[in-house]
């Protein structure tokens, strides 16, 4: 099953209200772990660490036509 949502970080702490409003949860604070990664137990969405993103962004090999 994908998460609902992948939002980047540039902390390794994610604050997660599942959007606000009525529609969301009480606010939690989620530890983003030795993955650079963590879920929301409430709403599912996926927390990814800024830093891991732009890491593996390095490593990848850009598609022709891709910046």
């Amino acid at each position: 099953m994908q998460p609902f949502e992948t939002l980047y970080v540039d902390t390794k702490i994610a604050a997660c209200n599942g959007g606000g409003g009525a529609a969301g949860h009480p606010l939690v604070y989620l530890n983003v772990g030795p993955n650079n990664r963590v879920e929301c137990p409430y709403c599912s969405r996926l927390y990814i660490y800024e830093k891991a993103k732009h890491d593996s962004a390095k490593k990848a090999p850009a598609a022709v036509g891709h910046p």
